[in-house]
């Protein structure tokens, strides 16, 4: 009982610490007064912490307050991030791409680039060797003023360790068990985190939207595959050995189509972009998936299940019923919960929504489906990175910048 006392209020500074960071990190200019007014703290307590920050060089004086607002009186102290005081890298790693980015301590980007690369080809060290050597480009030609790396954020397609330090399946590699994270936290020192693709999207939508997409809610990545980010009470839901919430693979019909990831009937084997225009082609559902669908092939065939009834039409009927009972399942365990759809299918939600909507009105306890909250995103690859983002900021605000532990300014490099 003891320690827990003693913890406790070094738990609490840590806690305020991060309120506050997050506020300003929110609305880019705060006074002590609006900080305040958006954490519920004190005002000794938030003239203490920002005091500290300040001489840590993690947050800076504006004195002649936001140039936005006009208050009579004297002048508001406006407080920002130093933008100078981190970098950290995030690293999309999606089927034949790796997108590399570096952020500075308040969200913007420094430095970027993209690499094309036969993923289904590629063997685990040429996947490490091409990670690394963008991040080393990328911190070789950074700014001079740009502050030190500090930590590393994946996101990749496919099932991550609940301790989000490797990749243990994806469909875009033969490899497994892939140790992402600690080839990159050897190579630069710093904390790693290698996450699923869509519970990044998750985190992203939770931090740009939090008036939707706060406490319970479900961002389903409707692409060439269905993946899901689950939120439950204001935390993300992940299993006890993996990242979970692979809502693409919950079986839709026994013994059914075959799926990217060798199994039957997966709602992606119905849902996905592959699977639909492996219906429309009429094929064998049996039928090995195609690698990579051409977005123009997927959006001509889209225009013509506007255009008139036929093939088309139905299969994206047949997707629009598999996602549809793929969220009735869901709903039927933890109730309805806004659904933000993203990726290439979000853009085609007009031709899912009749059937997934038909098929979730059976829901136990639910029957008004024009209730259920959906929000369509067509571009999935800016929130995959966001989420990224924040979550190495975030790691930052509450690991290494915490009460104790002020950074040493230096010059980023490997």
């Amino acid at each position: 009982m003891l320690l827990d006392e003693i913890a406790r209020p070094d738990d609490v500074r840590r806690q305020n610490r991060r309120l506050i960071l997050g506020s300003i990190r929110q609305h880019e200019h705060l006074s002590r007064t609006d900080i305040v007014a958006h954490t519920g703290l004190s005002p000794s307590t938030v003239s203490a912490i920002t005091t500290a920050l300040i001489a840590e060089g993690i947050i800076g004086e504006n004195r002649g307050g936001d140039p936005a607002e006009t208050k009579r009186g004297r002048p508001q102290i406006a407080l920002a991030l130093n933008p100078e005081i981190a970098t950290v890298a995030t690293v999309e790693l999606a089927l034949n791409l790796i997108h590399v980015v570096l952020f500075d301590y308040t969200g913007q980007v420094t430095a970027e680039q993209f690499r094309h690369l036969p993923t289904l080809e590629a063997t685990t060290g040429e996947l490490i060797a091409t990670v690394s050597s963008m991040l080393d480009e990328l911190i070789e030609n950074s700014p001079k003023n740009a502050g030190p790396l500090l930590h590393i954020s994946m996101g990749v397609q496919g099932v991550t360790d609940a301790a989000s330090s490797a990749m243990l399946w994806s469909p875009i590699t033969p490899d497994t068990n892939i140790a992402f994270g600690n080839a990159l936290s050897q190579r630069y020192g710093v904390g790693v985190a290698v996450t699923n693709d869509c519970n990044m999207i998750a985190e992203a939508l939770r931090w740009t939207d939090p008036q939707n997409y706060t406490e319970d809610f479900a961002a389903i990545l409707l692409s060439h595959g269905i993946g899901m980010g689950l939120y439950l009470k204001g935390k993300p839901f992940v299993g006890a050995y993996s990242s979970a919430s692979e809502f693409g693979h919950m079986l839709h019909v026994p013994n059914g189509a075959l799926c990217r990831c060798g199994r039957h009937g997966c709602i992606e084997a119905y849902a996905s972009d592959y699977a639909i225009l492996r219906n429309i082609a009429d094929e064998d559902e049996k039928t090995q998936p195609i690698q990579g669908v051409d977005a123009a092939s997927f959006n001509k065939v889209a225009d013509i299940a506007r255009a008139k009834d036929g093939p088309e039409r139905a299969a994206f009927a047949k997707a629009g019923q598999a996602i549809g009972s793929g969220l009735r399942s869901l709903f039927s365990l933890i109730d309805p919960v806004p659904v933000a759809l993203v990726g290439p299918g979000a853009g085609v939600f007009d031709l899912l929504e009749k059937d997934l909507r038909a098929i979730i009105s059976g829901t136990s306890g639910w029957g008004a489906t024009e209730d259920l909250n959906i929000r369509c995103y067509p571009d999935e690859h800016p929130l995959i990175l966001q989420g990224c983002m924040m979550t190495s900021l975030l790691h930052l605000d509450t690991h290494i910048f915490a009460p104790g532990d002020a950074p040493v300014k230096r010059a980023i490099s490997a």
